[in-house]
């Protein structure tokens, strides 16, 4: 594997949107609990990569978006099981430009627009037709005219400082090759499975 493992991220990801039937841009983002110390995990969608880092866009209110600003340490996986392929990712996320989230929220469906609006994403839901409602109010106030993006929802970028591609092998013995930040260059070392 060459020492750019950005490019190998962008190679395996074209290659997933191709093979995996289902979600290839589904990653997992981890989070941690400044006041408990305890990690949090869900699913995302990766919505871009590049040497400036792995994208996606959430409620910046809700507990990813709460613990994000109280420690930006974050890590990311990707599994493609269909390729035998993992990926994982630990590093610092921070906010996209303003200019870019605006970008992003412009392309996505009018559906999802209302719904970053009418979301309290995160909070405790007392029913369902509370959020129903939220909707509703939602699509009337915007009723013939352009959804803004909310203050309250961005994209973060997490800029890698360490990178691990994982290779699934029949016998078990996996490949697993470790890259990491060491200042500005990548440095690569092979893991045993």
């Amino acid at each position: 594997m060459p020492l750019d493992p950005i490019k190998i991220v962008q190679q395996w990801f074209e290659e997933a949107i191709h093979a995996e039937p289902s979600t290839p841009e589904a990653m997992s983002v981890a989070t941690v609990d400044s006041k408990t110390g305890l990690p949090s995990l869900r699913l995302v969608l990766l919505r871009g990569v590049d040497e400036s880092g792995f994208v996606f866009y959430t409620n910046t209110k809700s507990r990813k978006g709460r613990e994000i600003e109280k420690n930006s340490h974050v890590a990311l996986a990707l599994h493609w099981k269909s390729l035998g392929r993992q990926l994982r990712v630990e590093g610092v996320a921070s906010k996209v430009p303003e200019a870019e989230a605006d970008k992003y929220f412009a392309s996505r469906h009018r559906g999802s627009q209302i719904g970053a609006w009418a979301s309290d994403q995160s909070a405790t839901l007392e029913n369902r037709q509370i959020l129903l409602n939220s909707i509703q109010q939602v699509e009337e106030k915007f009723k013939d005219k352009e959804v803004q993006r909310p203050a309250f929802w961005s994209g973060y970028r997490v800029k890698p400082q360490t990178i691990e591609f994982w290779e699934d092998r029949a016998d078990r013995l996996h490949v697993r090759n470790f890259y990491w930040l060491d200042g500005d260059l990548w440095s690569k070392k092979l893991l045993y499975p």
